[in-house]
């Protein structure tokens, strides 16, 4: 008789083979295992794994249908390895957490836990073990705790749990404390720093649809994959980025807020949080589909939550209805620096394709084309991205290193591997590499390959210089520079603000320090004066690609804030 090792052997060589006979293989080994007792915790999560990557990249129906009977009480095989009291911590890892059965534990930002409460009030509690800001705690429980202060103030070692299990008898603790939170008569922002300050520790017990091992998209027309996936060698990211237009529709304020509350809960039964998702705007939803069975749904975020100068959009991605990737783009004139990030269990899938196509997607809806990747995304403090050689993913899409002794030792490191076919970088040399972004830019051209006038562009470097400026001419005096600045910039584009929403107004505090340090702004012309003006209010409207797509037509503002970053 197989072992189950031997079995998932089995399965793994068949789920990369494909034709009938290869089919068969694959049903075989699903069916050998779907009774098999997997007492090895290692080899149920291997099992678990190559179970949802068939589930997002199907061969035909028959398969689909037994990974889905394979799936339905998977539960229960957890449910019997923890009454056998076997090790569950493997199930805790990052990369495989969220299996039906478990449960996470993690410091959720206050705006997450307020939705999970409110979703799922009866899952969750706080995890007492990992509680360390007593002194906080107390201080900030006085609020909520009468009398409180006759222990708090002159006692040590108070019991703060006894008094909070006091007060709240039989209702759950956590939703206790968040319901007295949202009663504070202070705004959001400073509700969730007080709270955040407190590093409680949330365990969510997520019921069966919120698992990776069931959440998915009904109502999806499937995708058969009857032939190999397509290859990183397959892909030009040029051809991609000209590609014709994906379709793209607005979904409905109930369909956005059903992909947001999809993409809270993938993220946090992985124990992420990603801002776009946490305070993304349901009512501005966009579902593009870029085909192969897979949908982009691309959200922006509501202003009181946006970055003061770069427009923010996230996005995540699904093939065949399953979760299998999310996006972050942060974007200033043509300008965007992408985050993606496939889930562990579909790195075999097509990836560079997957990252291909979202790239023409954040093209098409926002004017972008120079894509910036962050030094972490290749390795950079980033052991993950080191083992999976993340920099030559990126290279061998057509992306270069922006300093000088980074292309220099790429070039090098390419005539090495062309000589030798077995030759393989070593980790030092790609920590190296990750030391520095890399940059695509569009149109490829033999000048842009090699420079770009963002090469040296971060847009840190712009909030040090409007912080030097504050230092020198400012004495240090952030509110004196806001209003100076302010009041310099309305005289100079001839802004009334006299009707202008609070959102608006917020917009010129931030981009008023910025715009005040362009160089010869007052010599503007009355087109460039009220295209400035009209940046500042798109900044605050409902969509922030009409904000790129203004500041994408002003010339002189973009190569002086280039300047002001590099």
């Amino acid at each position: 008789m197989s072992t189950v090792n031997q079995l998932l052997e089995k399965l793994e060589r068949a789920k990369r083979s494909y034709g009938s006979l290869q089919t068969s293989a694959l049903i075989r080994a699903l069916s050998d295992l779907e009774h098999k007792p997997i007492t090895d915790v290692d080899l149920l999560i291997r099992f678990h794994e190559n179970l949802l990557f068939l589930r997002a990249y199907p061969h035909n129906s028959r398969v689909l249908k037994k990974v889905h009977s394979v799936l339905k009480p998977f539960g229960e095989r957890i449910t019997q390895l923890r009454e056998a009291e076997a090790d569950l911590s493997p199930l805790d890892d990052v990369e495989v957490s969220g299996i039906a059965g478990t449960s996470v534990t993690s410091n959720f930002s206050y705006a997450l836990v307020r939705w999970l409460v409110a979703k799922y009030p009866k899952l969750l509690s706080i995890d007492w073990d990992w509680f360390e800001e007593e002194e906080r705690f107390g201080t900030t429980a006085r609020r909520f705790l009468p009398l409180l202060e006759e222990d708090a103030m002159v006692e040590a070692h108070v019991p703060y749990r006894e008094w909070l299990r006091a007060a709240t008898g039989r209702i759950n603790e956590l939703a206790w404390l968040v319901e007295r939170f949202e009663e504070l008569e202070l705004s959001d922002r400073a509700k969730a720093e007080l709270y955040d300050s407190l590093k409680l520790h949330v365990t969510w017990k997520f019921g069966l649809p919120a698992s990776r091992t069931r959440m998915k998209l009904s109502g999806r027309s499937i995708f058969y994959h009857d032939r190999p996936l397509i290859q990183r060698r397959e892909i030009s990211l040029a051809s991609e980025l000209n590609s014709p237009p994906i379709p793209v529709r607005r979904i409905s304020r109930t369909e956005g807020q059903k992909i947001l509350d999809l993409a809270r809960e993938t993220s946090a039964v992985r124990y992420r949080e990603l801002h776009g998702f946490t305070y993304g705007d349901p009512g501005h939803v966009l579902r593009a589909n870029i085909g192969r069975g897979t949908e982009i749904f691309v959200m922006g975020v509501p202003p009181e939550h946006r970055l003061p100068l770069r427009a923010y959009h996230a996005a995540l991605v699904f093939k065949n209805g399953v979760p299998v990737a999310y996006f972050e783009g942060l974007s200033i004139f043509e300008r965007m620096e992408s985050g993606f990030n496939l889930y562990y269990t579909f790195r075999e899938g097509e990836t560079a394709w997957l990252y291909a196509r979202i790239l023409r997607l954040m093209r098409q809806l926002l004017g972008v084309t120079v894509f910036s990747i962050d030094p972490y995304q290749i390795g950079h403090e980033n052991e993950e991205g080191i083992e999976s050689g993340a920099f030559w993913f990126y290279r061998k899409l057509g992306f270069r290193p922006v300093r000088p002794e980074l292309m220099k030792l790429t070039l090098s490191e390419e005539r090495r591997l062309a000589a030798d076919s077995r030759r393989r970088t070593s980790p030092s040399t790609l920590r190296k590499l990750a030391a520095g972004h890399m940059l695509f830019e569009m149109p490829v051209s033999q000048t842009r390959a090699q420079r770009s006038d963002w090469d040296r562009f971060e847009v840190r470097n712009v909030g040090l210089a409007v912080h030097r400026r504050m230092a020198k001419e400012f004495h240090s005096d952030p509110q004196k520079f806001r209003t100076q600045s302010v009041e310099f910039l309305k005289s100079k584009l001839g802004i009334e603000t006299g009707r202008w929403p609070d959102s608006a107004l917020s917009v010129l505090d931030s981009l008023g320090l910025v715009f005040a340090m362009v160089p010869g702004i007052g010599d503007w012309s009355a087109g460039e004066r009220e295209l400035g003006v009209r940046i500042i209010q798109a900044k605050a409207g409902r969509n922030e690609a009409a904000y790129l797509k203004q500041m994408q037509r002003h010339a002189r503002l973009r190569a002086a804030i280039i300047r002001l970053g590099s």
